[in-house]
């Protein structure tokens, strides 16, 4: 588990004009190198898949390296080459900088709150329910029901990992949110099941 990085003296906000407008992908990058590590393109994908999937999406490779690209040639990050006790190839690692902490650190508390934009597809198909069998929508459900369960165990996993971990405490939060989420998708998936069975029966 990563260590939380001492708190940094915020330097001089410039404001908000002089800050260089990223997308999200970017400080989804630089917020999992403020935590302190010295990361590689690799170690961001993996923490990645384990922490911000659950409730985001995992950036790919060329995302994340096209952001630390992007993060370097505004000075947020830092990287060096270093090499590998297996004998592999050198590896470049980032750190963040100074002013990478502090333009996160601003992000994080001063960016509008924007809603979630919610993009379904497995209700996209129910909502074509006309074109369907039963049988097929059924299926559809059940498989999702399956995913979202999966995800809950996942992270009633991960948060429980986490419990302890005092670095990790407000991720250890969003991933028990995920938790939540994710059962309830389970349950809203068992709530339209029985209302196609209703439906069933009333049609005959």
């Amino acid at each position: 588990m990563p260590h939380v990085m001492e708190k940094r003296a915020d330097a001089a906000d410039t404001g908000d004009a002089e800050r260089p407008a990223l997308p999200a992908t970017s400080w989804a990058v630089l917020g999992l190198l403020s935590f302190g590590e010295e990361l590689s393109g690799y170690d961001l994908k993996k923490w990645s898949d384990w922490s911000l999937r659950l409730f985001y999406w995992s950036p790919s490779f060329s995302q994340i390296y096209g952001e630390l690209k992007r993060l370097e040639k505004v000075g947020y990050v830092t990287s060096r080459m270093v090499a590998q006790e297996t004998g592999n190839r050198d590896k470049r690692v980032y750190v963040i900088t100074d002013a990478g902490m502090t333009a996160v650190r601003h992000w994080a508390r001063e960016a509008p709150v924007e809603p979630p934009v919610l993009k379904h597809g497995v209700m996209l198909r129910m909502w074509l329910g006309h074109l369907l069998e039963t049988d097929r929508m059924r299926d559809v459900l059940g498989q999702h029901r399956q995913y979202a369960e999966s995800m809950r165990q996942r992270a009633e996993v991960d948060a429980e990992d986490t419990r302890d971990e005092e670095a990790w405490a407000y991720p250890a939060l969003v991933q028990k949110w995920s938790e939540r989420y994710y059962a309830a998708e389970r349950d809203l998936a068992d709530a339209m099941l029985a209302d196609l069975d209703e439906r069933e029966r009333r049609r005959f």
